[in-house]
């Protein structure tokens, strides 16, 4: 076994499946916890949900800026993730162009202890080639790179179009825009390892999910699924989008149904969303007990669900 697939196998648990935490957010967790938030507390929130959650997770995806405190303190059984890219993007420039942390390499992230890389990209299928050509050549060079390290290449791809910024207008061009940007990033050149990936339907337009507005009717949506996972050879997660637990385990088991073979997920939010309304309320000691009673009972609770819905997957 290569020393990639020994880094890539430690992402996953004893069953392949993979179950990973994710907290690599930046800006999202400053706007949960205030905008005026300070550094040390950011890291340390992050400390906290490492520290009290991974001993139920495959891995944990944490950033360099402010999670390597996190990533020391998680369970020993835990893998690691590192995010490369630098959070959002330039508003005042359209493109959703990205970045990369300036003072951080693969070659770093290796020394650091990473088992993989992780990089975020915003696509429009449609945008056009000057702006889509860009992306392509940022991606295979971090490729290289990683090909450089022996290192796992996790891409994350967040879909939307450059003139619909309307939700509901949104979710009828969503499964052609997360469809046709897997295939496309599924390419020998981008050399990806894992694609994690939105699901392709917004569920709150499912019959059975919607509250009111339906779009897609169940067996229009899971047609969608399938496709989806037609869509590409290699192995790939679903992110949770910040959706509540409950929905993301519904739709994990919707997505069973309808033939997705995803290999498991990278869950954020939907895990940990709450602790920070407890961090705000009543720091340290009240996040403790909220992550070892909500926050555990979420994880616990998504991976009885992954054992059910996930397919195995194997490194080649």
């Amino acid at each position: 076994m290569t020393t990639k697939q020994e880094k890539l196998n430690r992402l996953c648990d004893k069953n392949g499946i993979i179950g990973a935490l994710a907290i690599d957010q930046r800006g999202a967790l400053r706007r949960m916890l205030g905008e005026d938030t300070p550094v040390k507390q950011l890291e340390e929130f992050k400390v906290l949900v490492s520290k009290y959650l991974t001993r139920y997770a495959s891995s944990i995806l944490l950033d360099p800026e402010l999670g390597w405190e996190a990533a020391t303190a998680r369970s020993e059984n835990a893998g690691l993730l590192v995010a490369y890219e630098k959070t959002g993007y330039d508003k005042t420039v359209a493109g959703r162009f990205p970045d990369l942390v300036e003072n951080v390499s693969v070659q770093r992230l290796k020394a650091q202890g990473a088992d993989a890389v992780k990089v975020l990209l915003y696509v429009d299928i449609d945008e056009g080639k000057e702006v889509n050509d860009i992306k392509e050549a940022f991606i295979e060079r971090i490729a290289s790179e990683c090909k450089a390290e022996d290192m796992p290449f996790f891409l994350e791809l967040v879909s939307y179009d450059a003139k619909v910024t309307d939700e509901k207008e949104y979710a009828k061009l969503k499964p052609h825009k997360v469809i046709e940007a897997m295939k496309l990033y599924s390419q020998e050149r981008f050399g990806v390892d894992v694609l994690k990936v939105e699901v392709p339907v917004n569920m709150k337009y499912v019959e059975g999910f919607a509250k009111d507005d339906i779009l897609y009717n169940k067996e229009e949506a899971a047609a969608f699924y399938k496709e989806q996972s037609d869509a590409t050879s290699l192995p790939f997660i679903f992110l949770s989008a910040g959706v509540s637990a409950q929905l993301f385990q519904d739709t994990l088991r919707f997505a069973k149904e309808a033939g997705s073979t995803f290999n498991g997920v990278l869950c954020g939010r939907a895990t940990w969303a709450g602790a920070t309304k407890a961090y705000q309320e009543g720091g340290e000691a009240t996040t403790i007990k909220w992550l070892e009673t909500v926050g555990k009972q979420n994880i616990v609770e998504l991976n009885a669900v992954l054992q059910e819905t996930a397919t195995p997957v194997v490194f080649k």
